[in-house]
């Protein structure tokens, strides 16, 4: 709906610096017209990313593209989702459900966990998850071992409570890439609050011209004339 609202005032915007002739109300209504773009874009790319996200969603197990360093191979790739109680991380390796179980470690603590596999098809193959986005109980967590696959059970030290990423530096690098405007606001508020600061601020011409602009503005939409 508020994009919606946002192509109207776009519309509107336009509609309006048709009519203008005063430099200072161009310029301030151009300037709308490129934030409101701006903002409609920046909606355009969200959609796009959550379908992205609900994709990714559907397949919680995901294949391994390990970087190899040495003899160690560093996992990069991980699946997890989460229940009332658990975050759950899940590796596919494959094999590893044939090494000896000792051969398979996880350390946990408050907020970070490391897994390590041995002798893994000739290699062994590490990751280090810190900086957790809430607490964790050392005691309540574990691993399981299935076929081709290592899952940790991360026991949430607040059940209950819904992780909206794995890790703070997730959340952060997400909230950075959030658009800069409120999207709980009235989308019309912004051109409104703009054509009002003009008002307020201009003289009798400038006065004069936004009304003549509103009123024709008004009347063009009303006979269905939706030319730019």
């Amino acid at each position: 709906m508020a994009s919606e609202e946002l192509q109207k005032d776009l519309e509107e915007v336009k509609v309006l610096l048709e009519k203008a002739t005063r430099k200072r109300v161009r310029d301030a209504l151009t300037a709308e017209k490129s934030k409101i773009e701006t903002e409609i874009k920046n909606k355009m790319q969200q959609k796009s990313q959550k379908k992205a996200e609900l994709l990714d969603n559907e397949k919680p197990a995901a294949v391994v593209a390990p970087i190899t360093t040495g003899y160690t191979v560093k996992i990069s790739n991980y699946g997890w989702d989460q229940s009332d109680k658990f975050v759950k991380i899940y590796i596919t390796l494959s094999g590893v459900h044939q090494v000896p179980t000792e051969n398979v470690q996880v350390h946990f603590t408050e907020r970070s966990f490391d897994l390590l596999v041995k002798n893994l098809n000739g290699k062994s193959y590490s990751m280090i998850v810190n900086n957790l986005l809430k607490p964790i109980s050392v005691e309540g967590s574990s691993k399981k071992v299935k076929t081709d696959t290592v899952l940790i059970l991360c026991r949430k030290k607040v059940e209950n409570t819904r992780w909206d990423y794995l890790t703070q530096v997730e959340k952060e690098c997400k909230e950075k890439e959030k658009p800069s405007y409120d999207t709980e606001t009235d989308p019309s508020e912004g051109l409104m609050n703009v054509l009002k600061k003009i008002y307020e601020d201009g003289d009798d011409d400038m006065k004069r011209t936004i009304n003549k602009a509103w009123v024709e503005s008004r009347e063009k939409q009303a006979k269905g004339d939706t030319e730019f």
